[in-house]
């Protein structure tokens, strides 16, 4: 909990003790259950998740965390946040601009929750400075499967349970509220597009700018095998113009088309709301006419509701691959020869540490302390592959990662290889010892995809 003067006016104390309240709430319900069966969790947001026709999920008992959205506190002078897992990026924002203050890692898409970004290991284009939302966090409370609130940091009695809710989907207890730093932030954000033909060159300027760590923000887009863009912004309290991307201009587009850009910091940090590199409404008429409407939000909930229009076989592949910086060239020769599907988002990712919910077998021979995050978003399989499949045994090979928010199709002990079996069933042990949340292998490879057991 952060100390600062400033978290202890009385506002700040009426909602520590409307939170504890909550908690309360939903700590008796866990405790309470005379069955079995498995829990999942209501919140007031869309699931950021690529939605599945089968999901088993759909059928469990609910958790209800609707009101879990409020932020508690913000300290200026400590640069700490506190606030409940429902909070959407876009609220959050809001708020700690009116201090000059984001956070230190803002997902793309506006309703995305904090809790979300930590259970689902979200990036963007700080985190090549500080990581991803959980390595910018200070503290957790957690509920268990068994209705005990615990509080976890990064050391002391729970430190394990801590690192260990870093990319667990919710399995090892409920995220109930989360401290986590800011950072400063200026009026707006100045963008020059660095444009290169060689993978190799483009690497080597993602390596100068991760050593230099001379700009706020990196990320990039590789339109083509020979047209690569380095996307680097600075933050600004000045600017001779601003462009929006919330209506009809795209924004991947004009990393292709422009040299230099200046957004509103806020309008930068939502600037793929309506899709990074799938965009909807693909067509000008169709963003003139339904742009201001369509986000990301709105196409997440349509397609959850109308979950079984959605294909069975062949599903639209979305998918965000983490790979060490050193791969990423055998990777890119494998990709353009069997997937061959362009453009992909390029997000530079410091690995602050060797993540305890990574098998160690992952970092074997790796020495690199910059990994890429490449999207793959909206390409449809043009014949028979199984592409997540291929992408799951090629990722193996290369000492990389994918994300678990997309179809998956792992073998039980193949996922163990990847992920860290004995600190997650440590900690699993400890926080749901009855299964009430499922375990990471069994929601996100079994019952998402619609397969009992």
């Amino acid at each position: 909990m952060i100390r600062a003067a400033s978290t202890h006016s009385p506002e700040v104390a009426r909602r520590e003790a409307e939170h504890a309240r909550k908690v309360e709430r939903i700590a008796a319900q866990l405790r309470g259950r005379a069955g079995g069966g498995h829990v999942s969790v209501r919140k007031r947001a869309v699931a950021h998740q690529v939605p599945k026709p089968g999901d088993l999920r759909r059928k469990d008992e609910k958790v209800d965390l609707t009101d879990l959205d409020r932020i508690i506190a913000i300290d200026p002078a400590a640069r700490v946040c506190v606030a409940e897992p429902g909070v959407t990026y876009v609220d959050l924002v809001r708020a700690t601009l009116k201090h000059g203050l984001v956070p230190m890692c803002v997902p793309e898409f506006k309703t995305i929750t904090i809790g979300g970004a930590v259970s689902g290991c979200s990036i963007e284009s700080m985190s090549f400075r500080f990581g991803g939302m959980h390595d910018t966090c200070l503290e957790y409370e957690v509920v268990t499967g068994t209705g005990e609130v615990l509080t976890c940091a990064p050391d002391g009695e729970h430190a394990l349970v801590f690192h260990m809710m870093h990319g667990s989907f919710g399995t090892l207890g409920l995220l109930t509220k989360l401290t986590f730093r800011l950072v400063p932030a200026g009026r707006f954000v100045r963008m020059r597009y660095e444009k290169y033909s060689t993978l190799a060159d483009y690497q080597a300027a993602i390596h100068r700018r991760f050593a230099a760590q001379d700009v706020d923000f990196m990320d990039g887009i590789v339109h083509a095998p020979d047209e690569y863009v380095l996307s680097l912004g600075q933050f600004v309290d000045e600017a001779p113009y601003v462009t929006r991307y919330d209506w009809l201009r795209v924004y991947y587009l004009s990393t292709r088309e422009r040299t230099e850009d200046y957004l509103g910091t806020f309008d930068y940090l939502f600037r793929y709301d309506r899709g990074v590199t799938n965009p909807r409404p693909r067509t000008l008429l169709g963003r003139l006419l339904f742009g201001k409407l369509l986000g990301s939000t709105a196409w997440l909930r349509a397609a959850e509701r109308l979950h079984f229009l959605l294909p069975h076989l062949r599903p639209t592949f979305h998918l965000d691959v983490f790979l060490p910086s050193s791969r990423v060239p055998e990777f890119m020769a494998w990709y353009d020869r069997e997937f061959g599907f362009y453009p992909l988002w390029c997000v530079p990712y410091r690995l602050p540490r060797r993540y305890e919910w990574l098998d160690p077998r992952v970092f074997a021979g790796v020495e690199d302390d910059l990994y890429l995050d490449l999207a793959i978003y909206g390409m449809r399989p043009r014949d028979g592959r199984d592409y997540h499949r291929m992408m799951e045994v090629k990722l193996r090979h290369l000492g990389g990662v994918k994300t678990l928010i997309s179809h998956n199709h792992y073998t039980e002990d193949e996922f163990w290889q990847t992920w860290n079996r004995p600190n997650y069933e440590r900690v699993k042990a400890r926080t749901d010892p009855h299964d009430v949340f499922r375990d990471l292998y069994t929601k996100t490879c079994r019952a998402a995809m619609g397969r009992p057991g």
